[in-house]
């Protein structure tokens, strides 16, 4: 497990420094973005992977692992508008916007611990294109609820979906990572 959280830290810091790189280019102009179009954002990176693993072939030069921090970084992005509502004028400075950063990716490493510790690691048994799909799986159930204005009978809320994007996209970087370090 210690393995798995020193693993999972590294990929914090990839995905952190590139979101802190894309602030400072762009200031928190996602702000404007409302949780449903961040799922459609989330939708269109996942469907990217899946078309490469099915198709093998790239136009665009960038591969799967830059997709999978992707979805990370959108998913903290959708879980902090879910919590502070979003805007239509830029309303937070890069501090506070990393601020929620930070706070949403130890929350997902505290969730992803405690699965982790119930499922025996199982994750590493799993290919990436599971995770591929799992990713999309919960995409459509977050687009359900969503279209369901966030009304659920007896499942978990959109956040939650959120959640379990974030560590599978993070096991799938791990995995790829691992990979790319064994060539």
């Amino acid at each position: 497990m210690d393995k798995t959280i020193a693993q999972y830290n590294h990929v914090i810091e990839i995905c952190k420094d590139i979101f802190l790189k894309k602030m400072i280019d762009y200031g928190p102009a996602w702000r404007i973005l409302r949780p449903v179009s961040l799922t459609d954002q989330i939708f269109i990176k996942a469907k990217r992977i899946r078309e490469i693993e099915i198709n093998g072939i790239t136009k665009i030069d960038e591969g799967m692992k830059s997709e999978f921090i992707g979805i990370i970084n959108y998913a903290i992005i959708a879980l902090i508008q879910l919590e502070i509502g979003f805007s239509d004028v830029i309303d937070i400075d890069n501090s506070t916007a990393e601020s929620h950063y930070n706070n949403f990716f130890e929350m997902s490493k505290e969730l992803m611990s405690k699965k982790n510790h119930d499922y025996g690691e199982a994750w590493r048994s799993m290919r990436i294109s599971s995770f591929t799909d799992l990713i999309l799986m919960k995409l459509y159930r977050t687009k359900q609820i969503e279209d369901n204005q966030g009304k659920t009978l007896i499942s978990e809320g959109v956040d939650a979906n959120y959640y379990d994007m974030i560590n599978y996209a993070v096991f799938a970087v791990i995995k790829m990572n691992e990979a790319d370090s064994n060539v």
